[in-house]
């Protein structure tokens, strides 16, 4: 029997996870297949990176490189970044903008859309050698997906059965989509990090709101968020995405340091001389300092004080992942208000005040759990039972949302479930 198979899951509700899942290979490889090559859509890019026909961007849906191109009627489109001859890989720049794409190989070239459009001696040469005259161009293009956009981003799944992507995002997830990109945005940057942990503990963690007002101590100490404030988490109807914010500054003063002063450091902490990094500019006049949206299975978009960007997982082994952020603004902004932005990336990223802390529990929880096939998470804070949206962010409900449809797609029952 697989190690995958003996794995208990010994509640109903998912708030006991088996460790093993987070370091077994075969479930690992299993997930590339039922995943995010299964019936999901995956954030690949913005469509800001593609402002003209022949820009494309490479970008990952779990292992598999993908590009996503412009075409010249406006549309994005998408396929696997492999030549269709010999399976070299196809694409070598991060982005550009390209006419077609020509494999280094043996000069295979396809147009924007992964058409086959040219073999170099299709018919040989003075009779001798050639491709067979049966050999077909149209039938050995490059292996497309399917690609959609909403609000800005663009999205590709694998799968024909997947529903419309605006089904999948449901209305609170399109509803903060409308929200953040409501006017044209600009790109301003990149970084990468190299995470040794499973890449479900990120998710994992994108989902448990409950650590962000005690595992990140700058944040909380300097006032751009604490677990005091009101807050609230909402899921879709599938629970497997969420959003949630805090209202910044709605905690009372007195309250939040009877609290925190429980585990001493609140009041403790060094002050800084310089505090401009943790300002807020309550740009869309609703006081949500920390505005964050996780969508099933990999990707997240931030609002975090006045820095704006979309978080790309991507698994490289059960051990490791990928993380991606890409850095925007508005076209409109003031130059204040951009180099706010700028100097407020360095709260995330891969350095980041509060980002690095969650690489590094990452890291710490792989190596607490390394070895272990059937002891188990204790996911309980916010309650047991039902998954529903959340009127507190004391709480790790959506993680057990995450756990729901991950092994809905994996054929994982949970007895009872």
């Amino acid at each position: 029997m697989p190690e995958r198979e003996a794995y208990t899951w010994p509640r109903a509700d998912f708030s006991r996870v088996p460790y093993g899942v987070f370091s077994d290979s075969e479930l690992f490889d299993r997930e590339q297949e039922r995943v995010f090559r299964g019936p999901v859509w995956h954030y690949l890019a913005l469509e800001a990176e593609l402002p003209k026909a022949g820009d494309y961007r490479v970008t990952y849906v779990g292992t598999t490189q993908v590009v996503v191109v412009r075409g010249d009627d406006g549309a994005v489109s998408g396929f696997v970044n492999r030549c269709a001859h010999r399976g070299t890989q196809l694409v070598r720049d991060l982005g550009g903008n390209a006419r077609d794409f020509t494999c280094v190989y043996h000069h295979w070239c396809y147009d924007r859309r992964g058409r086959l459009i040219g073999v170099p001696f299709l018919r040989g040469l003075k009779g001798k050698g050639g491709m067979p005259r049966n050999f077909e161009p149209a039938a050995h293009g490059l292996q497309t997906i399917r690609v959609d956009t909403y609000a800005g981003s663009v999205f590709g799944t694998f799968a024909d059965a997947t529903e419309p992507l605006a089904d999948f995002l449901d209305a609170p997830m399109r509803d903060y989509l409308d929200r953040l990109f409501a006017k044209p945005i600009v790109v301003t940057g990149y970084s990468r990090q190299r995470i040794p942990g499973n890449w479900k503990l990120y998710f994992e963690n994108l989902h448990d709101v409950y650590h962000a007002g005690l595992l990140h101590q700058m944040s909380t100490t300097f006032g751009l968020y604490r677990a005091t404030e009101a807050g609230r988490v909402t899921l879709d109807k599938g629970q497997r995405h969420k959003v949630i914010f805090s209202i910044h500054g709605s905690d009372d003063r007195a309250e939040s340091k009877r609290e925190y002063n429980k585990i001493g450091w609140l009041e403790q902490t060094p002050r800084l001389n310089d505090m401009s990094v943790f300002s807020f500019t309550d740009e869309f006049g609703d006081r949500k300092a920390s505005n964050f949206m996780a969508l099933f299975p990999s990707s997240v978009y931030q609002q975090l004080a006045n820095s704006l960007a979309t978080r790309q997982i991507r698994p490289k082994s059960p051990t490791a992942f990928e993380l991606f952020w890409t850095y925007f603004g508005y076209a409109d902004d003031s130059p204040a208000l951009r180099q706010a932005r700028m100097k407020q990336a360095n709260i995330v990223g891969p350095a980041g005040f509060s980002s690095m802390e969650d690489g590094e529990v990452g890291r710490l929880v792989q190596l607490g759990i390394r070895g272990e096939r059937h002891a188990h998470s204790v996911i309980e804070m916010g309650g047991v039972g039902p998954i529903e949206s959340q009127d507190t962010t004391l709480t790790e409900v959506p993680v057990r949302g995450f756990w729901k449809n991950y092994c809905a797609l994996m054929g994982i029952v949970p007895a009872g479930a």
